[in-house]
């Protein structure tokens, strides 16, 4: 880590504590920079980009600490789709105090001059959780894959904003759920594709409505 790194991390966990009152802002930032024993105008300096880059950074900061915490984890014996629901609810028990900050980060999503990075911070956790925890997978199933854990990770966060259950019980059993669906489309594609090879090819379907055609015609 880059002492660069290092002091904008600072400012940024420092950030937490004033967001839910004030929201991602320069100003925040300004306070967040004091708080983390820096001048007010150095949170320019670290974030030339403005609000939209230290909201970036806390993206990458938090898929850092993700990654750190799923490492401490003894995984040896935990199937695929059991290390997929813990790199997800590690992800979210770390920032469980602070959702009120990660609500409004995700806020500033549609806005204009946060957009493309929110979209790049988006793929860059689903790849980093895929990555956390040991896929390679270079062919048609790499882009399969984080499409499918998108959607769960995308509607896990959302139902836990609003998740007042005890310990995030409800969260996990809801995420659970959507982890269950999912690993069921690998299977009713096997099925489908198993039913269709019972059916006869396009061509010889083709040629037998031609050929019952031209018998109606020679009635």
């Amino acid at each position: 880590m880059t002492d660069k790194q290092a002091q904008r991390d600072s400012v940024i966990l420092a950030a937490l504590k004033h967001v839910p009152f004030d929201g991602w802002t320069m100003s925040t930032l300004g306070r967040a920079a004091e708080d983390a024993g820096f001048l007010a105008t150095d949170a320019e300096i670290l974030f030339p980009g403005g609000v939209a880059e230290a909201v970036a950074h806390f993206v990458a900061l938090a898929d850092r600490m993700m990654i750190e915490d799923y490492t401490t984890q003894d995984t040896s014996n935990l199937k695929h789709r059991e290390k997929i629901a813990l790199v997800v609810r590690l992800r979210l028990e770390r920032w469980t105090p602070h959702r009120e900050a990660v609500r409004r980060a995700l806020s500033l999503s549609p806005m204009p001059s946060v957009a493309g990075s929110a979209l790049k911070g988006a793929y860059t956790t689903i790849d980093a959780m895929w990555k956390a925890i040991g896929d390679k997978s270079i062919d048609f199933s790499f882009y399969t894959k984080r499409i499918l854990l998108a959607g769960v990770y995308g509607s896990t966060l959302l139902f836990w904003l609003e998740d007042r259950s005890e310990h995030c019980k409800a969260t996990w059993d809801f995420m659970d759920r959507r982890i269950d669906n999912v690993m069921q489309i690998p299977k009713i594609k096997g099925q489908i594709r198993q039913r269709l090879t019972h059916l006869p090819s396009p061509a010889r379907f083709i040629q037998r409505i031609s050929a019952l055609r031209r018998g109606s015609r020679a009635v």
